[in-house]
């Protein structure tokens, strides 16, 4: 009883998630964070079916979508760092570069590590994977939030929304995943329980329309930077009409 209320609570909140995203048009602004709901959406859909219909095929269906999940929802962090560094366009790519050069050496080490001679999987693998990816959010996360308060940089609700719903969800999937790990067995209901908390965080964060002002201050270039440009033509100013009136003379 309780597995389907879970279940069908998560349902719901993704449906509402997704619908509010249609109709205000914030889809294009966040794709890969709605791309990733939809995803979550017709797994959920796809493996009640296939439990129902062909239970034997339940398992390898669960893995395959388990591993594109936890892929996709790692894009969500990219796009976190284009969003909230949408004002400084080459540091936001070279972190994005980072991240991706992070992310795809702990998925090889995940893979390689229990790979022999020819491809299988195991329950330990995907448990693996995802511990080695939950960490490098982590840490990425942290020093996302480092550069935020140190540089004030503006985040709009929708981003801080996101942000908060993603990082909550990272943090008690690495406390799952070591307690799992500790005590060698699994704690489904809690990872089912901290992604309908983040669910709830979105649905509620992206609810309400966002201020223009907010928007136009993500996306819109530093103003330190306009500003520092800004004075140093001011302070420039004298002496190019100095060295104007020089070469008159």
């Amino acid at each position: 009883m309780l597995t389907q209320i879970i279940w069908w609570g998560g349902n719901v909140l993704e449906v509402l998630l997704l619908v509010r995203g249609i109709q205000s048009q914030w889809m294009k602004r966040f794709p890969i964070f709605y791309s990733y709901h939809v995803f979550i959406l017709v797994e959920s859909l796809l493996l009640f079916g296939v439990y129902s219909g062909v239970p034997r095929m339940y398992a390898p269906f669960w893995w395959t979508c388990q591993f594109v999940g936890i892929l996709l929802g790692s894009l969500i962090l990219f796009e976190i760092y284009r969003v909230a560094l949408g004002r400084y366009p080459g540091t936001a790519r070279m972190a994005r570069n980072l991240l991706g050069f992070v992310f795809a050496m702990a998925l090889a080490k995940a893979l390689v590590g229990h790979s022999y001679g020819a491809f299988w999987w195991p329950a330990r693998t995907y448990a693996e994977v995802e511990r080695n990816l939950r960490v490098v959010q982590m840490f990425a996360i942290l020093a996302l939030v480092i550069v935020i308060v140190a540089y004030h940089i503006p985040r709009g609700r929708h981003l801080k929304g996101i942000f908060a719903g993603y990082g909550l969800f990272v943090a008690l999937s690495v406390m799952e995943l070591t307690l799992s790990t500790f005590f060698g067995k699994s704690f489904t209901y809690m990872s089912a329980v901290t992604y309908n908390l983040a669910l709830c965080l979105w649905t509620v964060a992206l609810w309400a329309p966002e201020k223009q002002e907010d928007i136009a201050r993500t996306l819109a270039p530093s103003e330190d930077h306009v500003t520092l440009i800004s004075r140093a033509k001011e302070e420039l100013e004298p002496v190019r009409l100095g060295l104007r009136g020089a070469a008159g003379r």
